[in-house]
């Protein structure tokens, strides 16, 4: 079982989700391909802030009877993997819009909650408080996508790219401002204890992972707002041209956000690279895809998904 859990939670992990949003962003739908990468940050924005303003220790930390092979440092509540598991599988169901994709989705909603609980790194309650965040977010987009898309749309480039900035830095703030609060606070020698003859290492808790899912959150908006008012761009070409647009684009964002290990680390330094990785996905690729004539011009083609 221990193999089964294992691989339903690769299944919700950012290994899995972040090369699928992007090819569905590059390759299937542009419009769906957005929602999905916002709503996967802002989800792993919040999560990170309730996570540290809570503070409440994963299973393995407080009974030394369970072990885990995944030697997290985080806090436990609530689960990141439950949380996006209804963010991902729930918007790619709705698009589907079949009955045979909704099963599948609740499956692996399911799949992977239990597979946290299993490997013993999320409690019960804290699979369950995930799957709510995750319903909740889930739940807000259909409602408000609509009038906030349109009202941002409304707005001058330079307001757009303003907001881009702003909303993202006023979650880190928040962020920071949680992680400030621990700076005074000792966690139980026991929980650190746990995560060490787990394999990791003594936990600190900084707003530096905040700084990278905010700077991406920031870098996407900014993106798809430039390529908007670019005209947007269109999925329609041949196999050859979707196919050819991924490693391009894997390899872009790969270099950006990989940078950080040559740059140095620290939470200003982290954001603006995660902000150019994610503008790159979001405008930077699809601009180097119609250069490239492996995509074209939102306005130029009938049957267009502009951004």
């Amino acid at each position: 079982m221990q193999g089964l859990a294992q691989l339903l939670t690769l299944v919700g992990s950012a290994v899995v989700y972040a090369p699928l949003l992007l090819v569905v962003y590059w390759c299937v739908s542009p419009v769906l391909g957005a929602r999905l990468a916002v709503l996967l940050t802002l989800s792993g924005a919040l999560n990170e802030l309730v996570k540290l303003l809570l503070h409440q220790p994963r299973p393995y930390w407080t009974d030394t009877s369970l072990a885990t092979s995944e030697p997290i440092a985080s806090f436990g509540m609530p689960s990141g993997h439950a949380q996006n598991s209804v963010i991902v599988w729930g918007t790619l169901a709705r698009a589907a819009g079949r009955r045979a994709a909704w099963a599948a989705a609740v499956a692996l909603m399911l799949g992977i909650g239990w597979a946290r609980t299993e490997l013993h790194v999320h409690s019960p309650a804290q699979v369950l408080a995930g799957w709510g965040a995750g319903l909740m977010l889930l739940a807000g987009c259909w409602a408000l996508e609509e009038p906030v898309t349109g009202w941002w749309r409304e707005r001058p480039l330079g307001v757009q790219l303003g907001l881009s900035l702003l909303l993202p830095l006023l979650l880190l703030a928040g962020i920071r401002g949680a992680a400030g609060s621990l700076q005074d606070w000792t966690m139980p020698a026991q929980w650190a204890e746990a995560v060490r003859l787990a394999g990791g290492r003594t936990p600190r808790f900084t707003a530096e992972p905040g700084a990278s899912v905010t700077g991406l959150l920031a870098g996407i908006l900014a993106g798809l707002s430039v390529l908007a008012a670019r005209g947007g761009f269109t999925v329609a070409g041949s196999a050859w041209q979707r196919v050819a647009r991924v490693p391009i684009g894997l390899l872009g964002f790969l270099v950006v956000s990989g940078a950080g290990y040559f740059l140095g680390e620290g939470i200003v330094m982290k954001f603006v690279l995660f902000a150019l990785a994610g503008a790159w996905a979001t405008g930077g690729a699809p601009e180097a895809f119609i250069r490239m004539g492996l995509a074209y011009r939102g306005s130029r083609n009938p049957e267009r998904q502009p951004v």
